[in-house]
């Protein structure tokens, strides 16, 4: 089984990006972030007729999560990351699909920081540190897939003395990260590939995807009933080379059937 994590940057306006990526790799499992646009434009008729069955949580302009599973049923959890009523921002999503509990997050990037947005960015981390800690205490397959925006070590930038005052590379965000990763969960690409320079987005200036001058934010981490299922993991990103590409390119695992 393939399961596989996309920041699309806008899923109306890069519909044949993503459509080309499906019938090309067909991974079983999608979660998808950035879809910029409300619940009623999300393309559920386009993605039936590709295979895939859907369940989505829109936002107009930005933000947005979906998770899209090829002939398999879902059955949505929930759409809104527990511990504030009051944030509005469509980031999080969860589904039982094949009897694993697939959650797709797009954490907030933060920028400019500090400031307030940074300040929102540590709240929803640490957010996401206490319900990842619930999920774990369940003792059930879980997949915690996404956009983190978070460069999680030198390892995952191409410069890393270039980022230090991003909020992507604030050493507040990735100690957060770590302490995530600490509560029992596995990074599934750093785990099979721990010395390798592996990225998953490319800004669009300066030919960043041309000269390799990439980030590693998108990531895919597994509960210990998932872990030793895992037999491959790495990163489509011949994708980002695409015609109109997202700034990301899918990031993937595969797990060993049960």
């Amino acid at each position: 089984m393939k399961i596989a994590t996309f920041n699309i940057n806008g899923i109306n306006g890069r519909f044949p990006v993503l459509a080309r990526w499906l019938e090309e790799q067909r991974p079983d499992i999608v979660c998808i972030q950035e879809l910029k646009a409300p619940s009623d434009k999300f393309p559920q008729r386009e993605l039936l007729e590709l295979g895939y069955n859907a369940v989505w949580h829109g936002q107009k302009m930005w933000n947005g999560v979906a998770i899209l599973a090829r002939g398999l049923e879902l059955q949505e959890v929930r759409n809104t990351l527990p511990g504030d009523a009051d944030d509005d921002h469509s980031r999080y999503i969860e589904a039982i699909v094949s009897r694993m509990l697939i959650c797709c997050l797009y954490l907030p990037n933060g920028n400019p920081a500090p400031g307030p947005k940074f300040d929102y960015k540590l709240a929803w981390l640490k957010r996401l540190k206490k319900h990842a800690k619930y999920l774990l205490s369940e003792q059930v397959p879980v997949v915690l897939a996404g956009d983190y925006n978070v460069i999680p070590t030198a390892l995952d930038v191409y410069k890393p003395e270039r980022w230090e005052d991003n909020a992507l590379y604030f050493p507040q965000a990735r100690k957060a990260y770590k302490e995530l990763v600490g509560q029992g969960w596995t990074d599934a690409i750093r785990h099979l590939h721990p010395d390798e320079r592996i990225y998953t987005f490319w800004d669009y200036l300066r030919n960043a995807y041309g000269r390799d001058a990439g980030l590693r934010l998108d990531h895919l981490l597994l509960s210990p009933q998932i872990t030793p299922r895992l037999i491959a993991a790495g990163v489509d990103r011949h994708v980002r080379g695409w015609e109109r590409a997202s700034d990301h390119a899918p990031a993937w695992i595969e797990l060993m059937g049960e």
